[in-house]
């Protein structure tokens, strides 16, 4: 009797031990939960504070808040235009297609006629590509994933064997987020024309419908072409990022002087052309009077062999004596007399000759 005391003491002892752990538990969550709260508040309390207040005033109000919120307006708004620019442009390629509204875009942030934001595209594409190339990007999402997913489970698991609720489950939205339909066409319709911008671009400088453009990327493709021996790939986006932000930005800082020197090339390149064309035609007539020249004389030489294989004069014309004199007087015509014949038959009946008995 005295053992089966000792269990149930012993089971009664273990009980209330698990019960004040649960209870110290949950009171040290509570206390951990308040002093949150407690804290949060404090922060509140020190934001709201007048000093905290007239700081924050002073900032915002004074010279450099002013200046911030002009250049933050000022970006703002060459965003909001350089967005708007996505039109189709009015004018088609040289086969009549329409082209796309990246077209206007790139056009417009190529052409520095919004600065800032040309500017923060041109750092954001070199900062892209130095981070490929130093820092090991998928690792690092890696690396964010199994941590944010591990605090998650750790905070569930916690909440869960403590409290009796998970923590990362309080988080937790009443619906999922889920992409619109007319958001997602807007994208897929968007990357349908980004797409087709480069599709349509590589077959214009192919074809040579703007001809310095098609000169440009052959001087750029062989450039790359040399260069790909000495510099890594991520050097030549680099590279081809720098000229291809930088180049139109000299060319409207210089644009007068460049046109100049441009002008001045074309009209050299005229006057070449012009002197190429007139010697191009004074070798050609030579040329075709020296051919002329030598068709006689083979032409010549080919009606000899066929007339001295016929046996006839080798001479083009025909000689008087080869064909007899013509008559000088009409010919005399001889008359016959004319014979009467009398009729084989005669119009009178004859008596029938009789047959022999």
């Amino acid at each position: 009797m005295s053992d089966s005391f000792n269990v149930n003491d012993d089971a009664q002892l273990n009980g209330h031990g698990q019960l004040n752990g649960n209870s110290n538990v949950a009171q040290n969550a509570t206390r951990a939960k308040d002093s949150l709260i407690d804290s949060s508040s404090a922060m509140a309390a020190v934001n709201n504070h007048p000093t905290t207040q007239n700081i924050k005033s002073n900032i915002a109000n004074g010279p450099v808040g002013q200046g911030v919120k002009v250049e933050s307006e000022k970006t703002r708004n060459e965003f909001a235009d350089l967005a708007n620019s996505r039109t189709t442009p009015d004018q088609p390629a040289a086969t009549g297609q329409p082209l796309t509204h990246y077209h206007s875009l790139f056009y417009r942030l190529l052409s520095w006629k919004n600065p800032r934001a040309t500017a923060i595209s041109f750092a954001l594409a070199v900062t892209f590509i130095f981070s490929a190339r130093y820092l090991n990007v998928i690792r690092y999402i890696f690396k964010a994933l199994w941590i944010t997913l591990g605090l998650t489970a750790s905070a569930e698991l916690a909440g869960q064997m403590t409290i009796g609720k998970g923590f990362t489950s309080q988080f937790r939205p009443r619906q999922y987020y889920t992409i619109p339909k007319a958001s997602l066409e807007r994208l897929l319709d968007d990357v349908e024309q980004f797409i087709n911008f480069f599709v349509i671009e590589s077959q214009r400088i192919v074809f040579a419908e703007n001809v310095y453009t098609t000169v440009g990327a052959f001087a750029a493709s062989l450039f790359s072409y040399f260069l790909i021996k000495f510099v890594p790939l991520w050097g030549l986006a680099l590279i081809a990022t720098i000229v291809a932000y930088l180049a139109p930005l000299v060319y409207i800082q210089n644009k007068e002087v460049i046109d100049a020197q441009l002008e001045k090339g074309r009209q050299m390149a005229n006057q070449q052309a012009a002197q190429l064309k007139d010697l191009a035609a004074q070798h050609t007539g030579n040329a075709a009077k020296t051919v002329q020249g030598y068709t006689q004389q083979y032409t010549a030489k080919a009606q000899e062999t066929i007339n001295s294989y016929r046996g006839r004069s080798t001479s083009p014309e025909a000689k008087k004596t080869d064909f007899p004199a013509a008559p000088q007087h009409e010919p005399a015509v001889k008359e016959e007399p004319v014979v009467d014949q009398e009729p084989l038959l005669t119009s009178e009946k004859q008596d029938p000759v009789p047959l022999a008995a």
